[in-house]
């Protein structure tokens, strides 16, 4: 019998125009802070600055990033979404939407809390909009992923639902761990990642599809808090 998870379903301006407030949430379990992230750098003893995605958020003790997945703790900067799940699902590929890659194939999507827009229309936002320690979440590290896929036939893994940006690490350990079975990755995102980490995502995926919300600053500023130059990049990059 087939294993299945399902819950929850699915720079131009300056910065100082766009950024929202960031958010002082009540502090992560300590059982979160277990995967230092990537892609940052240390400010002082006590702060951080996440270079992931172009917001670029400057984070002391306490203090969540805009996504909502990232807070430091000892002058290091954790992923609190690694191995968390809180959306889990077999979908038709063509649900992704692609109609030229695998087509008629079942492809195993996973994606975990958090999202670096503010999208007015988001149809997970449920998920997207709630910090990890508020969603429901399985405990599914990239092995468990790549043996799942496997389990259910799927011949392909998706990062998506909400923006597999923020949960950047766990998607890339089990890209890496799914390239080496023959499983293919699909990203699934709003584009709003900086170059470099583009760059080393790109050398495991095989498909991607980028949101492209709008095709001005202003919608962008207005509808999603996001920029359109990192979006654009993006599709040049991949």
């Amino acid at each position: 019998e087939s294993t299945l998870f399902c819950v929850g379903c699915g720079l131009s301006a300056s910065l100082l125009d766009l950024l929202l407030p960031q958010e002082t949430l009540a502090k992560a379990p300590e059982s979160f802070f277990h995967h230092e992230a990537r892609f940052y750098k240390k400010i002082d003893d006590t702060t951080v600055q996440c270079e992931l995605c172009p917001r670029e958020c400057t984070l002391s003790e306490g203090v969540r990033s805009f996504c909502r997945a990232r807070e430091p703790k000892a002058g290091r900067l954790y992923s609190l979404v690694y191995g968390k799940a809180c959306a889990v699902h077999i979908d038709p590929i063509e649900k992704k939407p692609l109609f030229h890659f695998l087509p008629g194939t079942p492809i195993f999507s996973i994606a975990t809390a958090g999202c670096n827009f503010r999208c007015k229309y988001c149809q997970n936002w449920q998920i997207s909009q709630f910090p990890p320690e508020e969603t429901y979440n399985y405990e599914l590290p990239p092995q468990e992923v790549v043996n799942q896929a496997l389990k259910n036939n799927c011949p392909s893994i998706a990062y998506t639902y909400t923006e597999p940006s923020i949960f950047y690490e766990y998607m890339l350990d089990t890209a890496k761990l799914a390239k080496l079975k023959g499983i293919k990755n699909m990203y699934h995102s709003n584009g709003s990642l900086n170059p470099k980490p583009v760059e080393e995502l790109s050398l495991y995926l095989d498909a991607a599809d980028i949101d492209l919300k709008g095709f001005t600053q202003e919608f962008y500023s207005e509808v999603s808090s996001g920029y359109l130059e990192t979006v654009l990049n993006t599709l040049k990059v991949l």
